[in-house]
């Protein structure tokens, strides 16, 4: 556990080889916190590979899944700021940065802040903290009658305007079977917004009430604020990673972030790389196959 100021303390590990070419793994949500599968991303022998859960998310503390914990103080420019805390703490003065769906999002606003710290990137299901009115709202169009059930979770009063920031009044609800509800609601429309693969699984919606609470309090705390971005801020100063090196990768069936936004990054970066999955959405198919390629070609040393 680390200490990172605001009264958080963040989870993180360290495994593979302690010699091997830095990596730090960002999970996506907000809030889903990291995986034991996401060391499986990097070579343990070439790769000194460390995850860590961010604010509030998996074991990190406080937990966002308590309904009492005050959230001002979770934001990208904390998260940011938390990664070079992290990286001073072990010690590393350059490492790769892989990230997925919002961890895409996280960093590339690191990338953006501390480029000279960043050796390479591999980004997958690309995002760019814009367009939550996509996923909330115009993806009604494809999925109208599960869009209805995920609008009609909020009050009445609240349909017409920003269903996030009304999914997070919910989500901070004194009564806890509303907040449960509502939680609820959120992870199936998550689940069914990146369903378009043939192989896809629901995972939020039948997660445990505890992590759907932490999830979806998270996220809605973000996307209500923008993600604590300006609209397009990411693409208008893509300029500051033109000389780090990249792969970005991308579901052509991922209907939660269509690939426009993975294609207009790898046109405005030339030192990027663009690798499109034609059996994928937002995860699933060959898309760890193609991060673990991806990896494999920045780590150091032979196989």
């Amino acid at each position: 556990m680390l200490e990172v100021g605001d009264g958080h303390s963040l989870y993180w590990e360290v495994s593979g080889n302690p010699d091997g070419t830095p990596a730090v793994g960002l999970h996506g949500g907000p809030g889903t916190g990291s995986a034991p599968g996401m060391r499986g991303l990097f070579d343990p022998d070439r790769y000194r590979i460390v995850l860590f859960d961010q604010r509030n998310s998996g074991r990190s503390t406080p937990s966002a899944a308590d309904p009492v914990v005050n959230l001002s103080a979770n934001t990208t420019q904390h998260l940011v700021s938390d990664m070079e805390t992290l990286r001073t703490h072990l010690g590393i003065s350059r490492w790769l940065v892989w990230g997925a769906s919002w961890g895409v999002t996280l960093a590339m606003a690191y990338a953006q802040s501390h480029a000279e710290r960043v050796s390479a990137m591999v980004l997958s299901a690309v995002t760019d903290g814009d367009r939550h009115d996509w996923i909330t709202r115009d993806m009604g169009r494809i999925f109208p009658r599960e869009w209805e059930r995920f609008r009609d979770g909020v009050r009445e009063g609240d349909r017409d305007g920003d269903l996030s920031a009304a999914y997070n009044r919910l989500l901070h609800d004194a009564d806890p079977d509303v907040r449960a509800a509502a939680a609820q609601r959120w992870c199936e429309w998550e689940d069914t917004h990146m369903s378009l693969a043939p192989d896809a699984e629901p995972y939020l919606s039948v997660a445990n009430p505890a992590f759907q609470l932490a999830f979806a309090r998270l996220v809605t705390h973000y996307w209500s604020h923008g993600s604590f971005l300006e609209d397009g801020q990411l693409l208008r100063n893509i300029e500051r990673v033109h000389d780090i090196p990249a792969v970005l990768i991308h579901g052509r069936y991922d209907v939660s972030g269509p690939l426009d936004t993975a294609w207009a990054f790898h046109r405005a970066w030339p030192g990027s790389e663009l690798v499109v999955l034609d059996d994928t959405g937002h995860r699933g198919g060959s898309m760890t196959e193609a991060i673990i390629a991806a990896t494999d070609r920045f780590a150091g040393g032979h196989r």
